[in-house]
């Protein structure tokens, strides 16, 4: 019988139905990309999608950074950054390493995290059986290695740690939307420094019309899921979610694209599966509970409702 109460169970399956809605929304939005992918590469995509989703965001939400903590702006400001890298360097994995093996490359952030943030040993069971399926479904060892692409892999993996551990610090922090409607145009911009003068010239109205689209799939829908998964859900629980996420591509490509799974490839999807189960029912966050649960409590750092109750009296 589980030993969790009743009101952190149904914030972890809350918590739960939001990562999986974040990726299915990125498989979504990855699939509708590929014909953008021929038209200006796949760092142009990246580029469209994030500087339209910091467009779209902060149209739609209105920060006021004036307003925020010194040390919350920061943290929102290098989360753009780790955003932006977190998406460029997965696409420059690609262009060089099979899928497969960028993936799980890639997933040693996440899982890295879950690791290193789980509570007891029993809890390291579900990142460990998560990255047993995640090999199992990508078979990186059937791919050839090049320096670059794995140099990128590693740094998107990086990235994609420092991704979920500042997405629940600044939405601890912030009421609804407000630091990723900072952290997304931040990603925009450095998006736009590095990927943008070689594809402006390539760039055509329709293409343009695509971007706004997908930026909604990719990044605007799920990262903001993400952000109200992680008020609900432990870091190592949501770590060991993402890696779902190969088995969600699995099946829509089975959907899809009619591609048949191999054997290794179902057993893959079982142990993710089960991991994610796990996840779910030992990780919900406690109400009140911060990232860094020895940090002395102050003005700054408390939680998401109290700092909406203030804004609110403002």
């Amino acid at each position: 019988m589980s030993t969790v109460p009743g009101p952190q169970r149904s914030r972890a399956r809350t918590g739960t139905l939001m990562a999986v809605g974040s990726m299915t929304c990125v498989q979504l939005g990855l699939a509708l990309s590929v014909p953008l992918f021929t038209s200006i590469g796949a760092l142009g995509a990246a580029w469209l999608r994030l500087a339209w989703a910091g467009v779209l965001l902060a149209a739609w939400v209105r920060p006021r950074p004036w307003r925020f903590p010194r040390r919350t702006l920061l943290a929102a400001l290098i989360l753009g950054v780790v955003t932006a890298g977190m998406t460029m360097l997965f696409m420059a994995a690609v262009a060089r390493l099979p899928l497969g093996t960028a993936s799980a490359l890639e997933f040693l952030g996440p899982l890295g995290v879950a690791v290193a943030r789980a509570r007891g040993r029993r809890l390291l069971l579900w990142p460990a059986l998560a990255g047993a399926g995640v090999l199992l479904l990508t078979q990186p060892w059937q791919g050839g290695a090049n320096p670059a692409g794995i140099a990128c892999a590693l740094g998107a993996a990086g990235c994609w740690a420092c991704y979920i551990l500042l997405t629940q610090a600044v939405g601890d922090e912030l009421a609804g939307l407000q630091g990723l409607a900072v952290s997304l145009p931040a990603a925009g911009v450095v998006a736009t420094l590095v990927a943008a003068p070689a594809v402006i010239p390539a760039l055509t109205p329709r293409l343009a019309l695509a971007g706004l689209g997908l930026a909604l799939l990719v990044p605007v829908v799920p990262f903001s899921l993400e952000m109200y998964a992680l008020r609900r859900l432990s870091t190592a629980a949501f770590g060991t979610l993402m890696c779902l996420e190969p088995a969600i591509a699995l099946i829509a490509g089975l959907i899809v694209l009619h591609q048949v799974p191999e054997g290794w490839s179902l057993t893959g999807i079982a142990f993710v599966v089960a991991a994610g189960i796990g996840a779910e029912r030992t990780g919900a966050r406690a109400a009140g509970e911060r990232p860094e649960p020895d940090r002395p409590a102050t003005a700054e750092s408390r939680p998401a409702t109290h700092t909406a109750d203030i804004a609110a009296r403002r």
